[in-house]
């Protein structure tokens, strides 16, 4: 059925090739910009992927204002504010994020405060807060899986409350994405997995969302199909750039997915673990999504049954009478989650990643705060939260 009223916006120019990187200059020449702030983090300079956008930028007319690369992999309201404050003593006039989903949610919340003339991000923390168009915004992604590149929405971390706080506004959507399998090709077999099972986690919590749509849909369905596909041959064979673009398509799809439909309890139950436990955020969905599907199989059992279809393929979903399809999903699911951990050992127990059972009471009660729960398609309660945490436990 169509919804009687849906909204979908994706804005985001999608630029996706072996070399999409080379197009920055001009990508920044038509935002009419031409002194950028760098924001990235110090894997990514390490890695050596800062110097392919310098490269893209040194035989043209755009001069990289400044460069920060010390965000940290939970960006907090600290290093937003630092960041401010070398754009506006450096006289920038964009941003180009490079990194995953720390760095690009970094970005956004420096041009939040920037565009806003003010110093407090906490102020803007919510929906639909911020009125006032954002500065030119590119991101180049150097993981596959938070989609942040075509999101409107930021997490940053209240360090002073161990708090991680969420921003959303269409303001926030960055202008352009570039998708360049060169800015991959460096990441760890355990941090691939970690990221492609957040992409995961996107599109199918976005699939059942009460906020779902026919065209997030279809991004959904598509996303699962290749990550289903496309992730074990990336931890495997981390090298392959056809391997790698396809990871980074399949990201983009989930994002523009969720950014329309929202997401449910997994996502509310990984944002209060990474801020309680600092479990990193694609390790937490990986962990929670099989739970989360099997908590929603009353409500949505027709379409948790039918995303199986795109995560195993045809002959798997058709052998499988439809009243256990549900569970078929979760059943697949479960098997990835195992074929990584023996390809990379990434967790699939709250306890492995680190985590101790005395937490899990901080967790649930941060966990009814988290505005993605509203998007459920079953109601969370507090009980409900302590239950999934303990069966996500070991």
């Amino acid at each position: 059925m169509i919804p009687t009223h849906y909204e979908f916006n994706n804005p985001v120019k999608i630029i996706s090739g072996s070399k999409a990187v080379d197009n920055l200059p001009f990508e920044l020449e038509q935002l009419g910009v031409s002194r950028p702030l760098i924001i990235t983090d110090q894997g990514v300079a390490g890695a050596g992927l800062l110097s392919i956008v310098k490269n893209a930028c040194s035989d043209s007319n755009i001069s990289i204002g400044a460069v920060y690369d010390q965000t940290p992999p939970d960006s907090s309201l600290s290093t937003v504010k630092q960041i401010a404050g070398l754009y506006r003593k450096t006289q920038c006039d964009s941003f180009v994020a490079v990194g995953g989903g720390s760095a690009i949610d970094t970005a956004k919340g420096v041009n939040l405060i920037i565009s806003e003339n003010s110093d407090d991000l906490s102020q803007f923390a919510g929906a639909q807060i911020i009125k006032t168009p954002a500065k030119p915004l590119i991101v180049i992604p150097t993981t596959s899986g938070t989609g942040s590149e075509v999101t409107m929405v930021a997490v940053i971390s209240d360090t002073d409350r161990n708090l991680k706080m969420a921003f959303t506004s269409h303001h926030l959507l960055p202008n352009v994405a570039i998708l360049d399998p060169r800015m991959t090709l460096t990441l760890p077999a355990s941090m691939t997995a970690a990221t492609g099972m957040d992409a995961l986690s996107h599109a199918m919590e976005a699939f059942i969302s009460l906020q779902k749509n026919p065209i997030s849909d279809a991004f959904c369905l598509s996303a699962i199909k290749l990550i289903g596909k496309t992730l074990p041959l990336a931890v495997k064979n981390g090298k392959d750039p056809d391997i790698r673009l396809t990871m980074a398509n399949a990201a983009t799809m989930a994002g523009i997915a969720f950014s329309n439909a929202m997401v449910g309890v997994v996502h509310g139950l990984g944002h209060a673990a990474g801020a309680v436990c600092h479990i990193p955020h694609g390790v937490a969905m990986s962990i929670f999504l099989p739970f989360g599907l099997e908590y929603n199989i009353a409500k949505e059992e027709k379409r948790i049954g039918r995303m199986l279809l795109s995560l195993a393929g045809e002959s798997i979903y058709l052998n499988i009478p439809e009243n256990k399809r549900a569970a078929g999903t979760v059943k697949a699911v479960r098997a990835l989650q195992k074929t990584l951990y023996e390809h990379c050992g990434l967790p699939y127990t709250l306890k492995q990643a680190g985590a101790t059972r005395d937490k899990l009471d901080q967790i649930a009660q941060k966990t009814m705060d988290d505005g993605a729960l509203g998007f459920n398609p079953e109601a969370v309660e507090l009980d409900d939260a302590l239950m999934l945490l303990n069966r996500a436990y070991e």
